[in-house]
């Protein structure tokens, strides 16, 4: 009995040291380096069996395993992956060296442009871009539009020279077609639309878009850029592509960036903190959040009014011309404070995932944004507004300006309206996705929303005499929506991938009424209030269902489809489908792709509904002009129907060669069919009291009015060029070129406008010259991005060179047939940025930056179009050979030279030439 029982302990301590040695856990630590012996922070270390880890600020990671042999595997986007097989028998060192991988990002694994199973770069059968958060701020501009603005040669915005409401959001486009016809996604879900609708004589006039400048850029690990017509996958508004914004997930480090800058004259601070951080969950779990505080100041880039244009404007006789000589002495930017405006923000970001169990993550996402901006309108001189006994007292024997005797204008100046912004714009997104028996599901749940509320002071309305307030309320806008997903998508065999799902979405948008006060009689003056009437809240409910299918018929040859069906619960339905192909030869070194598709846009909320009157007194009668929606009376008076769907044929072939290492060029032609495209028309209105447009106008108490229409057929073709060589060997580092470029072939207005009968009939038209100006030529004809990224060792530097072509503007269309053969052309400019940085420690890095070095502003002149033999042309020619008849026309363009670099409606990038950045960013 003694001997058995001390043989079953002997053999229980020998199965527990077995045990020991065979679970026991060992470190496994390193480094992981690039070719300069730089450690690499955030590369990937795995090990299998769910077990991993990300490396450190200096690139040093550790694992903890059991005993055995095992395949450990560092990564990183733009490496080659390297593996190694160890046997583990304790706490061992194993390094890395990853070596930069030929084409860098061409492996990078998108999510966007199919619903089936993302592809690489290199095997996607459409044109996608894809931008780092590297990529990004080698920009060192400060916002995310702007940094899209000066990376993608298809994507342009302005800042406008007019500063109220628009300051809260800068227009947008891809390929000339406006920010409405670019869908923007967050992870993969739609974005909401900004409330403001943009309405402005400037390029994006009649539309609105998703808000990119509140996406803080410390938030974003890329961006995929899809430049194709993709409304079957995605639905309403992909008719020019899509942006899909892929926040930051797991966390190598937090980083806390301090940057700030100014412009080359000493004005337009700006002031930023940023942190991004988080924890990880196991191998896959995380959460990872961003905060973000930023101060832009303005930046005054007034000009000298040119007295001719003033006398011409506000003038007429030797009283009136003689006052606005004596204030333009004293004051010779007539008071003007315009540039852009001050801004400042505070954004909120988070990203989640939460593994649960092996084959289920649930996920969220959520963003909130508060923005508050501050801008200046026109000043009011003396000689324009006397609203002396309202925001004046009068001083005995000071100089008064008016061109009268009055005392009570003595020491009048006028005054300048200011204007307040606030803005909320918020997003958020839960979901869970799984794998079971290959089968991936995907169901989520994203809201978002909008608001726009305005302040404006300093101002009177001057409809209620000195009971006028000098503090209004004008009301603003209020957009949300809901949309709930479920995605469904299986690899059926190696060549065969399917997936289908559904959407359904509620959107509502609100108008808010502003204070009495902001819209009685005229309103308060510069920017009159929302009238009670025209308040409304308005809502729509959409379901849609696609199916996307993509079958590799061999490893050259990829076919892929969809097909997708909406119904809107306010216009009907709509049907589209896409077919997309790829096929590879000579080694995969030359590839040739092409697309063709149908799409639509429905009407936005805002389009439908929207109005904006202002009632005056005409012929002693008080009567309303401004924005109508066409579900209002008026517009069923003048026969304008109600808005029904844009429709989109698209098609694009391309061809993409990989000839050595390192090096690959694209080259994709598209071409863009709009049906049916809603434009926001001319101001129609009528002085003859005969024609039945005057009558109509009359019978709806209107004396000119304008309004939404599926109004015009368009056709946009162009060229889209990328060529990049990385990783060239130069003193000691390494040279990266990138090229890229965009080319308007064309961006045309086909075949008439659909005006209605009326107004027809009365030679009047829903398109003024001016109008079919901004949807066809308000963009650059053509644009390209030349970069060079050097790197060595700690130093680091990056140089763009920014192509800007040709933009042109008919903004005397109001000068009858004489003044439509004269254009205003902004010149072709290069805009070259520079950006130095130097990692100080492993830890600590910081940049410096001047953009548009060479301060370049830009230029613009007046042009002659037509044809010589017409007889407006040689009278505009005659115009344009008068010097004084010259500067007036280029007076009236710029506000008597109020806006001598932009003029009135913006231009193909920045007035404020050189500005200086600098950065200083904490890893830890």
């Amino acid at each position: 009995m003694k001997s058995s029982f001390k043989l079953r302990i002997l053999a229980s301590v020998v199965t527990m040291l077995c045990s020991s040695l065979v679970f026991a856990q060992n470190t496994v630590s390193g480094k992981v380096s690039d070719n300069s012996g730089k450690g690499i922070s955030g590369a990937s270390v795995t090990a299998g069996g769910g077990r991993g880890t990300s490396t450190d600020a200096d690139g040093n990671y550790s694992l903890s395993l059991p005993n055995g042999s095992v395949t450990i595997t560092a990564s990183f986007v733009g490496f080659a992956s390297v593996s190694k097989t160890v046997t583990i028998s304790g706490n061992t060192t194993i390094d890395f060296l990853l070596v930069e991988a030929a084409g860098e990002l061409d492996e990078v694994i998108l999510t966007t442009g199919t619903r089936a199973l993302p592809r690489s770069s290199i095997n996607t059968p459409l044109p996608i871009d894809a931008l780092h958060s590297a990529d990004l701020k080698s920009t060192a501009q400060i916002s995310f539009d702007k940094q899209l603005q000066y990376r993608v040669p298809s994507f342009n915005t302005i800042n406008t020279p007019v500063n109220d409401a628009t300051t809260l959001l800068d227009p947008y486009e891809i390929r000339n077609l406006g920010p409405s016809r670019t869908l923007i996604l967050i992870n993969g879900k739609r974005k909401n639309l900004s409330s403001l609708l943009y309405v402005q004589f400037a390029p994006g006039r009649g539309e609105t878009g998703a808000d990119l400048s509140a996406i803080p850029v410390d938030a974003i690990k890329r961006v995929e850029i899809l430049r194709d017509g993709a409304s079957a996958q995605y639905g309403s508004d992909a008719i020019a592509g899509v942006m899909n914004v892929i926040l930051k997930d797991r966390v190598p480090y937090s980083t806390l960036t301090f940057n700030g800058g100014v412009t080359h004259k000493g004005d337009g601070e700006t002031y930023g903190l940023a942190y991004n951080g988080g924890s990880n969950f196991g191998s896959t779990g995380f959460i990872n959040y961003t905060i973000d505080f930023s101060q832009v100041n303005d930046a005054t880039r007034s000009g000298t009014v040119h007295r001719p244009t003033e006398k011409a404007t506000f003038g007429g006789t030797a009283a009136a011309d003689a006052a606005i000589d004596a204030f333009l002495n004293v004051y010779p930017t007539a008071g003007n404070i315009n540039g852009t405006g001050e801004t400042q923000a505070a954004k909120f970001n988070y990203n989640l995932g939460l593994p649960v169990g092996d084959n289920s993550q649930f996920y969220s996402n959520a963003a909130l944004v508060f923005k508050k901006v501050y801008s200046h309108a026109n000043y009011r001189p003396p000689y324009w507004r006397l609203d002396y006994g309202l925001l004046h007292t009068p001083i005995p024997g000071a100089p008064n300006y008016t061109g009268g005797t009055d005392p009570l204008y003595e020491g009048y100046i006028g005054y300048v309206p200011t204007f307040d912004g606030d803005l909320l714009d918020y997003n958020g997104t839960f979901g869970f996705n799984s794998t079971k028996g290959g089968w991936k599901h995907d169901a989520s749940i994203t809201f978002g929303g909008n608001q726009q509320l305005y302040t404006v002071e300093n101002t009177v309305n001057a409809s209620i005499g000195t009971a006028s307030p000098t503090f209004f309320k004008p009301g603003g806008f209020r957009f949300s929506h809901i949309v709930g997903n479920y995605d469904i998508s299986k690899s059926v065999s190696d060549q065969l991938s399917i997936a289908f799902g559904t959407e359904v979405r509620s959107e509502t948008y609100r108008i808010i009424a502003g204070d009495t006060a902001s819209y009685s009689g005229e309103g308060a003056n510069s920017f009159p209030g929302i009238r009670e009437e025209n308040a409304t809240t308005n809502s729509r409910f959409n379901l849609g269902a696609y199916i996307d299918a993509s079958w590799d018929i061999s490893d050259a040859f990829l076919l892929n489809g969809a097909v997708r069906a909406e119904k809107y619960s306010d216009y009907g339905s709509s049907f589209v489908w896409k077919a997309s192909s790829r096929y590879k030869f000579a080694g995969d070194k030359v590839v040739v792709r092409a697309s063709i598709s149908t799409g639509f846009r429905a009407p936005s909320l805002h389009q439908i509904y929207a109005q904006s009157t202002q009632a005056g007194f005409f012929n002693g009668l008080v009567q309303l002009s401004g924005l109508f929606n066409n579900r209002s009376k008026q517009a069923f008076l003048l026969g304008i129907p109600r808005l029904k769907e844009e429709e989109s044929t698209n098609f694009t072939v391309g061809l993409g060669l990989n000839p050595v290492k390192n090096f690959n060029i694209t080259l994709d032609y598209y071409n863009i069919n709009i049906q049916d495209r809603i434009v926001l028309s001319s101001s129609i209105r009528s002085n003859d009291p005969t024609s039945q447009l005057y009558q109509i106008l009359q019978q709806a108490g209107v004396v000119n009015i304008q309004f939404f229409i599926n109004g015009i057929e368009t056709r946009t073709q162009g060229l889209d060029l990328v060529a990049n060589y990385r990783n060239i060997a130069l003193g000691g580092g390494l040279l990266a070129i990138n090229l890229a470029g965009n080319y308007t072939l064309s961006n045309e207005i086909i075949g008439t406008p659909n005006d209605p009968p009326a107004i027809a009939d009365a030679g009047s038209t829903i398109l003024s010259t001016q109008i079919r100006s901004i949807l066809t030529e308000s963009r650059p004809e053509y644009k390209a991005v030349l970069g060079f990224d050097y790197k060595m060792n700690k130093f680091g530097v990056s140089l763009n060179n920014t192509v800007f072509g040709p933009t042109r503007f008919q903004d005397l269309d109001n000068g009858g047939a004489v003044m439509n053969n004269i254009k205003q052309e902004f010149k072709t400019a290069v805009v070259t940025d520079l950006n130095l940085g130097y990692d100080f420690t492993s830890r600590i890095s910081g940049y410096i930056a001047a953009n548009n070095i060479f301060n370049v502003l830009p230029k613009w002149d007046l042009k002659l179009t037509g044809s010589p033999g017409d007889p407006n042309y040689a009278a505009a020619e005659a115009t344009l050979n008068n010097t004084a008849d010259r500067e007036l026309l280029e007076g009236f363009l710029s506000f008597s030279g109020r806006y001598p670099v932009l003029a009135y409606n913006g231009s193909q990038f920045s007035q404020l030439g050189t500005i200086f950045q600098a950065s200083l960013v904490f890893r830890f």
